[in-house]
């Protein structure tokens, strides 16, 4: 049997999946998820931090929200992923769910107390787990969107003066970007790497989408695991991107997880002092306010040929 591309069969098109819309033209922004009007989380700084899975998110946002509740801040930490595990050095243990509390309730979320769901963290911080639904069968930004309903159900948000999303992974869909619904910055967590800057760069082309619609902004880069920057600054340089605190690759930051603890709980040395240190000047300066960026991502291609070598 010949197999060729001639004849009427050949140039038949598939049918249309049953039940499934033609595709039509997208937007600006994500259409995926939209963000209700009534749930704007006001009052509070708000952060979304992203970056490459791996690269170390939820180490930088609890510790980046302890040196917030060090400097005095009521701080609360959103984890996005569904593993959970966003804020488990701050509370020394995975914790249930948005999603498995409102499924013990059948969602009826009425019945929900905030004990059911929001948790008390080393220093104070504030600890939810949104979660995600089961793989392959929903979207990670309904998740986001009833957690957020919750928080303002409870008023616990009127009593919060910093709000971190924890989220997973790189931005493959409008549903994992939804925290950039709520945030004012965007914190980009990367690696002096290829794949992190790769990941840096669709996530910019992310927080471009949302900022038509929505209020957020890149805040900037957190190099992490890093001995050196010199890939991530000639990436901002070229971008129009800015890099705000840099943390090393040390032993006791792996440790730490390890332990289920913070860096501010481990035995004091002068390595981790420094960065300590660092995470407060970070917490400072977001406090303060940093500038609103509008960098220009790089084409797929461009960033290869950028970071490639000859």
């Amino acid at each position: 049997m010949t197999i060729g591309h001639s004849g009427a069969a050949a140039r038949k098109p598939f049918p249309m999946p049953v039940n499934v819309k033609p595709m039509r033209p997208d937007g600006e922004g994500s259409l995926q998820v939209h963000q209700d009007p009534d749930d704007n989380i006001e009052g509070a700084r708000v952060f979304a931090v992203y970056g490459k899975g791996g690269i170390g998110k939820s180490t930088t946002s609890s510790n980046l929200s302890v040196a917030f509740s060090k400097l005095g801040k009521r701080v609360l930490q959103i984890g996005c992923d569904p593993k959970h595990d966003s804020t488990f050095t701050l509370t020394k243990k995975l914790m249930p769910t948005v999603i498995d509390v409102l499924e013990s309730v059948e969602f009826h979320s009425e019945e929900l107390d905030i004990d059911d769901f929001v948790f008390e963290g080393y220093n104070g911080v504030m600890c939810v787990e949104a979660g995600g639904p089961p793989a392959g069968t929903g979207c990670g930004g309904y998740v986001v969107g009833q957690t957020v309903k919750l928080l303002k159900q409870h008023h616990l948000l009127e009593d919060t003066d910093v709000v971190i999303f924890d989220v997973l992974g790189d931005v493959v869909c409008g549903g994992f970007a939804a925290p950039l619904q709520h945030a004012e910055r965007a914190l980009i967590v990367t690696a002096n790497d290829f794949d992190s800057i790769f990941a840096m760069n669709r996530i910019v082309t992310a927080i471009s989408a949302k900022s038509k619609n929505y209020k957020v902004r890149v805040g900037g880069c957190i190099a992490n695991r890093s001995a050196g920057t010199d890939q991530i600054d000639g990436f901002n340089e070229q971008i129009g991107m800015k890099r705000l605190a840099h943390f090393p690759d040390l032993d006791v930051i792996r440790k730490s997880r390890l332990k289920k603890s913070t860096l501010f709980e481990m035995d004091s040395s002068p390595e981790l002092d420094a960065v300590k240190d660092e995470y407060l000047r970070l917490a400072s300066n977001l406090w303060n306010g940093t500038d609103e960026l509008a960098p220009v991502p790089m084409r797929d291609r461009d960033l290869f040929d950028f970071l490639g070598f000859d």
